[in-house]
């Protein structure tokens, strides 16, 4: 597994040398490219049974991508996607909504949140709070939430708000979370300082890009406000979390310490590091991300 692993890196980066980074262009122009050819991410496939419910929020609707499973939902996944708060939409994952529906028996929920730049912060957590409340309200049995990069950070924020703001106990309301290479630390950790310009999906002046579409003329420590960084944030009450990230990921050090935290909290956690994947390595068909996708299914199942 590790040779294709290495294999998959030396081509990606190889790729990445062709393209223009993903900071020197106007985010709508590579917003649309991902909707014809992927880019370096998978094409997308829109499948018709994957359906768009919108709900009701504080700034006007909140668009949700929902697929069943086969068979009555036995619960439901709040899903929040990727790309930097600024990337990705809800439908440009539905076979692995689909894969996933089918392989927990929950109705998967991935919420349309608005992007930055156009809507910084607070508009992308505001909506997916909304939708989480929505989801309490309309689905019952076993609920899990969680995301990839800047959907595992979101996840968290969603967590923490459900708790201090509306006086539900997280572990309670969602009994599981799984949390795949977020940006915990808005300001950087080790890892993400140490890793430099080299470009293999992310870089560093590409994260510099992503906060500050997200996070724009905040100061160091008002991007370490726990609703913009959880990593400081009170974590009691977390339900269970299972921690994933590749070791070859400029934001590692965000899941360790995240994981340790969480844990220290009195919560439960899992951690699961993959020899020299990358950041966003689950999007693609090799064998860590195969094995990686089936240990979040069976982590939602419970």
């Amino acid at each position: 597994m590790l040779a294709e692993t290495r294999r998959f890196n030396a081509a990606l980066e190889q790729l990445l040398q062709t393209l223009p980074p993903v900071h020197t262009v106007p985010a709508e122009a590579t917003r649309q490219a991902r909707r014809t050819d992927g880019g370096i991410f998978p094409a997308p496939v829109y499948l018709p049974e994957a359906l768009w419910e919108r709900i009701p929020g504080r700034n006007g609707e909140v668009p949700l991508r929902i697929v069943e499973p086969e068979g009555e939902a036995r619960g439901a996944y709040l899903h929040l996607h990727g790309g930097g708060w600024t990337l990705g939409a809800a439908d440009l994952q539905d076979p692995f909504l689909r894969a996933a529906a089918d392989a927990t028996g929950l109705a998967m929920v991935s919420v349309d949140y608005r992007l930055a730049p156009e809507h910084p912060y607070p508009a992308a957590p505001d909506d997916c709070e909304d939708a989480a409340l929505w989801l309490l309200d309309n689905f019952g049995g076993r609920r899990g939430v969680g995301g990839e990069s800047a959907g595992a950070q979101l996840a968290v924020v969603t967590l923490l708000r459900l708790r201090d703001r509306h006086g539900i106990a997280p572990r309670d309301a969602f009994q599981a979370a799984n949390l795949v290479f977020g940006p915990f630390d808005l300001t950087g950790t080790p890892s993400r300082f140490l890793w430099g310009d080299r470009e293999l999906v992310l870089s560093d002046p590409m994260m510099d890009w992503f906060v500050a579409n997200y996070a724009p003329g905040l100061t160091d420590a008002e991007r370490r406000r726990p609703d913009i960084s959880p990593l400081y944030a009170d974590l009691h009450e977390m339900p269970p979390a299972l921690f994933t990230c590749g070791t070859l990921d400029p934001l590692l050090d965000d899941t360790l310490f995240m994981e340790a935290r969480w844990r220290a909290a009195g919560n439960e956690t899992s951690l699961t590091l993959w020899p020299e994947a990358v950041h966003g390595f689950v999007a693609f068909d090799i064998e860590c991300a195969r094995r990686s996708r089936a240990e979040q299914y069976a982590f939602l199942c419970g």
